[in-house]
């Protein structure tokens, strides 16, 4: 992760329409509005994860009040998913502007999974799932049945910030690769489109 002058180098992949809208006003703000239509039948599932970010991630970074959900970002270009109708782009962030992760921890909030201290833990907490007949983890999150075990798995997806600290001071040791969410994106920002 490059880190100069308090900023950091970080690349998003963003539609034309927030290039856009860049250009234009010269900051840009996520909707949750934009999230379902984007992901349609399995909306549930990112609005669910994303909801649970947006309160914890206050903790970290303050958002800005016309900032529903974050814009996703990346140390490393090769993790930026491009479509055939975005624009990467390339960022410098100040440090204290982002909140940053381990894109795998993330994943598996996406995967409405719990996030083990080790991979012992996460091995134990499936044999308990099992126990309980859950065959599908996300069924804890996405139903009432396991409000228990909704609360765990929730409270161990607060393990996604662990790095966080580490990571805006330039030590990375544990974190194989670096996400970071911002509450918007500006147009002084970008290196370059």
């Amino acid at each position: 992760m490059k880190i100069e002058n308090n900023s950091v180098l970080l690349y998003s992949s963003q539609t034309n329409l927030v290039v856009d809208k860049l250009d234009k006003d010269g900051v840009c703000f996520n909707k949750k509005e934009f999230v379902v239509r984007k992901y349609e039948e399995v909306a549930p599932i990112f609005v669910a994860a994303y909801s649970w970010f947006v309160n914890e991630a206050q903790n970290y970074v303050k958002g800005p009040p016309e900032a529903e959900y974050p814009y996703w970002a990346f140390a490393d270009i090769n993790n930026v998913e491009s479509h055939a109708d975005s624009t990467i782009l390339k960022l410098d962030v100040p440090l204290t502007e982002a909140i940053y992760f381990d894109m795998q921890d993330w994943y598996k909030i996406l995967r409405l999974s719990y996030i083990g201290e080790t991979a012992q833990d996460e091995a134990k907490f499936k044999k308990m799932l099992e126990a309980y007949g859950v065959k599908n983890e996300s069924d804890v999150i996405l139903t009432n049945f396991y409000p228990q075990l909704k609360r765990e798995v929730q409270e161990s997806w607060k393990r996604l910030f662990k790095h966080h600290e580490n990571i805006k001071q330039g030590r990375n040791d544990d974190a194989i690769n670096i996400q970071a969410a911002l509450w918007q994106i500006k147009k002084e920002w970008i290196n370059t489109l």
